[in-house]
């Protein structure tokens, strides 16, 4: 994923294709609101989630392929948009799916899930370094060497465990085919809160990806995929201490400051300087983590099995559909409000971006109210509302 979605932007304007760039990310959102809840739904009743993540990723590598020749072939934008999208709706539920499988191994989530999950920003970070070493963020070789990726995962699948989904009780009707019935999980107060505001914070994150590189390439750096990894580092390094924030903060507390941390990193951002941008895309991994992996173990936590895959996936379509595709749309509006003369203003553009993120912060703080007792206690129903 980082070899296609970090160096993307670079890669269009390379090949005059930089008019298409917003529609490009946003494809991923448009995905993200199709395809989570259907495939969560397949994993929680139909198929093995081994087996679900398998023809996923070896979909995925087949659509990487063909979107990466037709910008290299130079088709017509539209195609290009269409072979794109098409990628986007198979690699939409490969992180929920894959939250699931790791989940369903572990004894301990609060104290395991953040170790497990660096080792795929790790993956991350190795996928930018080795785009950035072979010279290509702006060429298609990166979506090439993607697609390679997601061929070997989809073989290295083989090597796991299978884990059959839970035995289906009575028949299932075509809405729980869809996975429409996830949405029952928003009668639940503290879940819709927290869906709600996963949503709200990725509006303003969306900006980060498109954006910041063309940020960074304008204040002199160039290999950019590399510099953008600085945000995987911090990540790591929450990850790997979460558990003990989780022993000593109520959940709130660690959605505050995750909230906090994506307000000042935009405020860095903001300043339009070197060292201030680097510190920026260095917090980001920080806010991702406290916000994003919080949000996964509180679900896995709080939802009852039978549930759990669907719940990931609704709070991918929450963030990464809903969120993503109004911060892709809004932030592309933005950044054109934020340029005049050929000149952007960066200093408004993330400015304005870190004041959408200090609302965010204010709407989960007046209304997430929480159990006061960690993470331990589990909803019997979707909709309880003692959970």
């Amino acid at each position: 994923m980082g070899m296609w979605m970090v160096p993307l932007g670079r890669v269009l304007s390379a090949h005059g294709l930089a008019e298409i760039r917003a529609q490009a990310f946003t494809t991923s959102a448009v995905a993200a609101l199709l395809s989570p809840l259907i495939f969560g739904a397949m994993a929680d009743r139909h198929a093995a989630p081994v087996r679900v993540l398998r023809w996923l990723a070896a979909s995925s590598a087949a659509g990487m392929a063909l979107a990466t020749l037709s910008i290299s072939r130079g088709w017509a934008p539209s195609v290009v948009l269409i072979l794109i999208q098409v990628y986007a709706v198979c690699a939409a539920p490969t992180g929920s799916i894959a939250s699931t499988i790791v989940f369903a191994r572990l004894r301990d989530s609060q104290r395991q899930f953040g170790p497990i999950r660096a080792v795929a920003t790790i993956g991350w970070m190795c996928g930018c370094w080795v785009i950035s070493a072979m010279g290509a963020d702006s060429s298609p070789l990166a979506g090439y060497s993607g697609a390679i990726a997601w061929l070997t995962l989809a073989f290295f699948t083989y090597l796991l465990p299978s884990v059959p989904p839970p035995p289906s009780l009575g028949g299932v009707t075509w809405r729980e085919r869809l996975g429409w019935d996830a949405l029952a999980l928003l009668r639940n107060p503290d879940h819709r809160v927290v869906f709600v505001t996963v949503a709200l914070f990725s509006v303003p994150l969306a900006a980060f990806y498109p954006f910041a590189p063309q940020h960074l390439k304008q204040l002199g750096f160039d290999r950019t995929s590399a510099w953008m990894t600085l945000g995987q580092v911090t990540e790591v390094m929450a990850m790997i201490t979460l558990a003990g924030l989780f022993a000593s903060l109520r959940l709130k507390w660690i959605f505050v400051a995750g909230l906090s941390v994506g307000a000042l990193r935009y405020a860095l951002c903001a300043l339009d300087a070197r060292f201030w941008m680097l510190a920026g895309v260095t917090l980001h991994g920080l806010s991702f983590t406290l916000v994003f992996i919080t949000a996964q173990i509180y679900l896995n936590e709080r939802v009852d099995r039978e549930w759990r895959a669907r719940a990931q996936a609704l709070m991918w379509l929450m963030s990464g559909g809903v969120g993503n595709l109004v911060g892709y749309l809004g932030s592309g509006f933005w950044l054109h409000a934020s340029t005049s003369g050929g000149a952007t203003h960066w200093g408004q553009f993330w400015g304005g971006l870190a004041g959408v993120m200090v609302l965010v912060l204010c709407y989960f703080i007046w209304a997430y109210h929480g159990q006061g007792g960690g993470l331990r206690r589990k909803a019997s129903t979707p909709g309880d509302p003692s959970a």
